[in-house]
């Protein structure tokens, strides 16, 4: 298989060291709470995945991988709609946003200040918000 391996590369070669986030699980509806709160001292991020979706994964992936914002920064949520749909819904009612999946929400000052879906979430520079 030495050919194969030389042709497509070794299976070595395409594991990448995966990069682990500072996420906080959102699983109640009474943690938007302490989002609004602490959003008015520093920006909050909510990051609404499916985990059947392939799309929804592959932006995930694509959002860990280019994640530059230090932790104290900004806090940073991680929503999975299918165990937590009754949370999805309150975060579209509280801040005004139509759900979408995959979807990036900036919380400042207890509002959406920014809200992006599928491909434009890695258009979002988290830099600006902080």
């Amino acid at each position: 298989m030495g050919l194969f391996n030389d042709l497509f590369g070794a299976k070595s070669d395409l594991k990448k060291e995966k990069r682990s986030l500072p996420w906080v699980p959102l699983t109640s509806k009474e943690q938007l709470a302490t989002i609004i709160e602490k959003s008015k001292s520093r920006p909050q991020a909510i990051f609404k995945h499916s985990t059947t979706c392939g799309i929804s994964r592959m932006v995930l992936n694509m959002f860990t991988d280019n994640y530059a914002t230090n932790s104290d920064q900004i806090d940073i949520y991680f929503l999975d709609l299918h165990a937590y749909r009754d949370v999805s819904n309150e975060v579209g009612i509280r801040f005004q946003v139509l759900h979408q999946s995959p979807q990036l929400l900036i919380i400042k000052n207890g509002v959406a200040v920014s809200h992006a879906s599928h491909g434009a979430i890695s258009e979002v520079d988290l830099e600006q918000y902080v």
